[in-house]
């Protein structure tokens, strides 16, 4: 059985102002395979029917929120309704949404962080595996072809055991109180009533988290963390510094920051082995570099064939021939591309590509909520070290 035909996308968030749901609707249509037929696209109905007239969808598909949305997609026939969802409203929405439209029958895309809590993570673990839905999780920096370059190179043994993994994500863009002046971005953000128990943490903190684990392969078991709130009269953390413990001993810095002036989008990782390190920058993503102890530094090169020799997962994540720079919307298309032929797989019963299962799912998405519990309870300990949660 083939299905010869898109996949149909709905949204839920990403109205007027919002930045994330642009990115989700270009990243999603840049291979082909996806189209964007429904939403509802604020909280407020009148700008979800904006949003909708200028993306140019049927005003009948355009809902004033996600219930009514369910419940309509729903009666349509198939082929014409939704197969997925994406949800790009701040967090404290991510649960509701995603419960009520996997219990519909519907596979989800979600941002992250996943959910609200641990306790809300935990739970739509379970809806995940009894509902039999595709889940995908968007943390976008996996999606890079070096990205998953390092992680072969890792797997295959070429850095050796790893000692010491390092890695950061600073901003300066928060280093004022600009959530009151109205910054749409920044209010939520710095709301705990819509972003949760962490600030900078949960929001690029978890992008560290996740980075570090996919690449490497091993889990945090332990953290020693110290969250900072600068800003005056802010309620969330907007810096945070925390050493870690992995499982098979390597010993690890996380350092997230969102009042680092200056700096924009500077997430950067170093492993340690004991034979190689690498080294990767998300501003500079298509290089990867591979250092030894008896010879020159390797820069290796997105988009070359020696790559995706090397590692058949970036050479299926590279559009473009070397020289050509490929990052931050191809890097969300890559998620998608292994979304979709999941989703495909899953409609026509079929057995996808094991490379297609290569994006971030609900257990990743319980791992950052548990980083997210284990550093806050990390900061207001006592002791040294704290266990990570299971």
């Amino acid at each position: 059985m083939k299905l010869n035909r898109k996949l149909n996308m709905g949204m839920v968030g990403g109205g007027p102002g919002a930045f994330i749901g642009e990115v989700h609707r270009r990243a999603s249509r840049m291979d082909g395979q996806i189209q964007l037929v429904s939403g509802a696209f604020d909280i407020n109905p009148r700008k979800s029917k904006q949003q909708g007239k200028e993306l140019m969808l049927p005003s009948r598909r355009v809902y004033r929120n996600y219930q009514e949305m369910i419940e309509k997609e729903f009666k349509l026939p198939d082929g014409e309704r939704i197969d997925f969802v994406v949800i790009t409203t701040p967090n404290n929405w991510h649960f509701p949404i995603a419960k009520d439209f996997l219990e519909a029958g519907f596979h989800v895309m979600c941002e992250k962080p996943m959910t609200f809590n641990v306790a809300e993570a935990k739970q739509l673990k379970k809806l995940v595996q009894k509902s039999r839905k595709v889940f995908g999780l968007m943390h976008n920096y996996t999606g890079y072809p070096m990205v998953k370059l390092a992680k072969d190179l890792v797997r295959g043994g070429e850095v050796g055991k790893i000692r010491k993994v390092v890695v950061q994500y600073p901003q300066g863009w928060l280093a004022t109180p600009i959530e009151k002046t109205g910054q749409q971005q920044a209010a939520w953000r710095t709301d705990p009533k819509q972003s949760g128990g962490a600030g900078c943490m949960g929001d690029i903190g978890t992008h560290a988290e996740n980075l570090s684990e996919y690449i490497t392969g091993l889990k945090i078991k332990e953290i020693c963390a110290d969250l900072s709130i600068f800003v005056k009269g802010r309620r969330l953390d907007d810096d945070g510094n925390c050493l870690l413990r992995f499982n098979n001993g390597a010993r690890g810095i996380l350092h997230a920051s969102q009042i680092s002036i200056g700096e924009e989008n500077n997430l950067a990782i170093w492993i340690y082995g004991e034979e190689k390190s690498l080294e990767w920058h998300q501003e500079h993503p298509n290089y990867l570099y591979v250092k030894a102890p008896d010879g020159p530094e390797q820069v290796w090169k997105r988009g070359n064939d020696y790559v995706g020799a090397a590692s058949p997962a970036a050479g299926r994540a590279t559009r473009l021939p070397s020289g050509h720079p490929e990052a931050f919307f191809e890097a969300f298309a890559n998620n998608y591309v292994n979304f979709a032929d999941t989703v495909r797989a899953k409609m026509t019963r079929t057995k996808p590509d094991p490379l297609a299962l290569d994006f971030p799912n609900v257990d990743d998405g319980l791992r950052g909520m548990l980083f997210i519990e284990t550093v806050l309870a990390s900061t207001k300990s006592k002791k040294k070290w704290t266990a990570f949660k299971k």
